[in-house]
């Protein structure tokens, strides 16, 4: 043990955090349905599901009977040369809920992870068929991830400034985000088309494909669209033979009113990267969920064209087995997370003139606000960390993306519980 080491020394690193200035981080004891218990018997009502992945509540009993019955048989094994129940069992569940045109699940351990299988995938699936193609077309204030390959394609920020150079080229195409009582968004929705078509006959053959957040932007600030936007994007992107990925990590699983956004947008993306709540919140898992015409050029018997991409937990059956857990609670929660858009929309319309607020947005069981602020509104607006501060001492947990708030609970949030917290937010946006 290295001497320095004192009894108090605090070995742990944050995401996200400036360590030597932040606040000493607040110790989780338990968690149970939508409350957290914190060290010194403090509760919070967890408003934004642990960073969006808890979707049936903490310590739900049929996800955790799952995997302890699951770790009494199989723990772990390679998925290089083997198979097992829980993978496909889950692979099969995925498939009977996503459209029909999605065929095959390729595994992996985390949302960023699956985006970086996606772009590798859309790249290799060109180079299979002779072509050169490279680049993407991607959207301003996306966010995909922390690896090399997801900050590529996400818009340049804090997160990704150290790392500029390292990153490969892409193009920017504006996002036509939308809010309750936009007259304008048509207009600026045929502007964004109009750029990317530019941008595609100027040079049709570079472009491996197009990703994005469909109909919710998460990290960039909850910035929605419209599903008709959606459906003219894909027109173009068949126009001009794209692959097209949908980045579903946030939005799948119910989280825009239906079981993926790609279903309430009514559109059929090659490619669909899923994570967060495929375990219900209990493990690292994800899929990346391809067509056949994806897989078809990967399928020879040449090896070189064979998709070189591994990991050691992969399909691990532990997270499979929750995986299967989840998928059957998410058929008991549909009415919950198919009518909570309803109760946003109500608790929301208190909002409609507040002096500090513009542009409140409603997709399922996501719900925004934006804060008037003297600031830029974006992610480093200090006047974040003051409402979520207000929200913890209400007993609250919510994290503002900068001047941005949001709603984003598990699926058995009571009314009365989803109303207390937009009293408490009312109360915090006439005070602060």
């Amino acid at each position: 043990m290295n001497e320095h080491k004192s009894r108090d020394y605090y070995p742990l690193w944050h995401p996200d955090t400036q360590m030597k200035t932040a606040p000493v981080p607040q110790k989780v004891i338990s968690a149970n349905g939508v409350e957290l218990e914190l060290e010194h018997g403090k509760k919070l009502i967890d408003m934004v599901s642990s960073w969006w992945v808890n979707l049936h509540g903490h310590s739900h009993p049929v996800i955790a009977k799952a995997i302890y019955e699951q770790a009494m048989n199989l723990e772990q094994v390679i998925f290089a040369d083997f198979t097992h129940d829980p993978a496909e069992k889950l692979a099969n569940g995925l498939l009977d809920v996503l459209p029909d045109h999605f065929s095959r699940v390729f595994y992996s351990d985390d949302g960023s992870t699956a985006v970086e299988v996606a772009l590798k995938m859309a790249i290799q699936y060109w180079r299979n068929q002779g072509e050169d193609r490279s680049a993407f077309l991607c959207f301003e204030n996306a966010y995909h991830g922390d690896t090399f390959g997801s900050m590529s394609v996400g818009a340049r920020s804090v997160f990704t400034d150290p790392f500029v150079k390292f990153l490969f080229d892409i193009e920017y195409v504006p996002f036509p985000g939308t809010f309750l009582g936009d007259d304008s968004i048509v207009e600026r929705e045929a502007q964004s088309l109009q750029v990317i078509e530019g941008q595609l006959k100027n040079n049709p053959s570079k472009f491996a494909g197009i990703i994005l957040e469909p109909l919710i932007q998460g990290a960039g600030g909850m910035n929605m669209c419209r599903p008709e936007y959606l459906q003219k994007l894909e027109e173009l992107a068949h126009k001009y033979d794209l692959v097209v990925i949908y980045d579903e990590v946030m939005t799948g699983f119910g989280r825009t009113g239906d079981w993926f956004a790609c279903e309430k947008a009514k559109t059929e993306p090659d490619i669909i990267c899923l994570s967060k709540g495929i375990t219900g919140g209990f493990l690292p898992l994800s899929a990346t969920v391809c067509n056949e015409r994806i897989y078809n050029a990967f399928y020879d018997n040449d090896p070189y064209k064979a998709f070189y991409h591994g990991h050691s937990y992969m399909a691990n059956p532990l997270g499979c087995a929750a995986g299967i857990a989840s998928l059957d609670l998410m058929h008991n929660n549909e009415p919950k997370f198919r009518n909570m858009e309803s109760l946003h929309t109500k608790y929301l319309a208190e909002f409609d003139d507040h002096p500090k607020v513009k542009d409140i947005r409603v997709c399922g069981t996501v719900a925004a606000l934006t804060v008037k602020s003297t600031e830029e509104t974006g992610y480093m607006n200090h006047i974040g960390k003051k409402i979520k501060y207000k929200f913890y001492e209400a007993g609250y947990l919510v994290r503002p993306l900068g001047n941005v708030i949001y709603f984003l609970p598990p699926y058995i949030i009571t009314e009365d519980q989803l109303a207390g917290a937009y009293h408490t937010m009312k109360e915090i946006l006439d005070n602060i």
